[in-house]
């Protein structure tokens, strides 16, 4: 049996000592190392050479984000971060993940004794996860171009166009690449589902407004949509449309969550679909399971000209939802991501 090797980055010996408690509960997962720097741990990597590293955001000596890219150049290897959810780590974790490191987990900010158990399932997951990930993840072919036939399957019966986006693991990444490519003139708004907790999407939102032509911000509930801005939905919070009067406005809800997540892929879409009188483009991206398939089924019965875009294997870090989204055979292209931002340039 071939075990997933672990080290462990983290300056705290007591969450050293966790972290190797929680993964050596699961007989697929061996920790090979520990380290209590970066300094230390870039030593341990290229001596070990393992499957997965866990890395802590805020460390002496060598910090978190400095040992990421020493990793990212020297030893690429998938990187799971851990952060708490004070305001500078959140900003430093969606560096990191827009960065090169697979996902993150946040530490316990309560009595310790109550988040170990949920936290134990959620690193061992995103642990085993990470392990199939092949490093670096590139865009490694050049050859691809969208197939004109494909894309004058979109409808431009309208003079509204909206793009909704959903994402999950590795998604900042992506929609980094994606909106720094897009025009500020673009003809739409635009709306991401991405799944992460409260906090962290306000963090994502500035980072990617600071890289982008366009305006990028965090949601506000009843704010009308307005063209040339992305929207993200925050964390714990689902997204909605909904038609007030001439305009289009935002609806945030604590709705019980749908398919584990608040906010959902599926929720959106599922509110984008009942919006009439308008172009509809909506994109699948990297990440785990299958939340937006449910969505894009009801896009499509709807309305069969909405247009569905899923991330093409290769540059997707998780392949999962884009290919639950192509099992549906509702999707009209498989696009790698700076493809995906040239279709909607030449679409709105």
């Amino acid at each position: 049996m071939h075990f997933i090797r672990v080290i462990i980055i983290d300056d705290s010996a007591f969450m050293r000592k966790v972290l190797t408690d929680m993964l050596h509960s699961d007989d697929r997962i061996e920790v090979v190392g520990t380290a209590r720097n970066g300094e230390d741990g870039l030593k341990k990597v290229k001596e070990l050479r393992p499957d997965v590293v866990t890395l802590d955001i805020q460390m002496p000596i060598m910090d978190g984000i400095t040992t990421l890219k020493e990793l990212m150049n020297l030893y690429p290897v998938p990187v799971v971060m851990l952060s708490s959810a004070t305001n500078d780590s959140t900003k430093q974790t969606v560096q990191a993940i827009s960065s090169g490191a697979v996902d993150f987990i946040e530490k316990p900010s309560g009595p310790i004794s109550l988040d170990i158990e949920s936290m134990k399932q959620d690193i061992i997951q995103k642990v085993v996860m990470a392990s199939r990930i092949t490093f670096p993840v590139g865009e490694r072919s050049k050859n691809n171009r969208m197939t004109v036939s494909k894309l004058e399957a979109f409808s431009t019966n309208y003079k509204k166009n909206i793009v909704a986006i959903g994402t999950s693991t590795g998604g900042p990444r992506a929609l980094q690449q994606i909106i720094a490519h897009l025009p500020a003139t673009i003809n739409a708004p635009i709306l991401v589902v991405q799944h992460m907790p409260a906090g962290f999407t306000k963090s994502l939102a500035i980072r990617l407004d600071q890289s982008s032509a366009l305006k990028v911000k965090e949601a506000i509930h009843g704010e009308v949509i307005v063209n040339g801005t992305v929207y993200i939905a925050p964390g714990n919070l689902h997204m909605k449309l909904k038609v007030v009067g001439a305009t289009t406005s935002i609806v945030l809800t604590k709705e019980a969550v749908v398919n584990g997540h608040r906010p959902a892929v599926d929720t959106l879409f599922h509110s984008l679909a009942e919006i009439e009188s308008v172009n509809k483009l909506a994109i699948i991206l990297t990440g785990m399971g299958s939340d937006g398939t449910n969505g894009i089924k009801k896009l499509k019965e709807t309305d069969e000209n909405t247009m569905v875009i899923a991330e093409s294997e290769e540059t997707a870090i998780v392949h999962g939802m884009p290919k639950a989204a192509v099992r549906t055979n509702l999707v009209n292209q498989e696009l790698p991501l700076l493809e995906i931002s040239r279709l909607i340039t030449k679409l709105v």
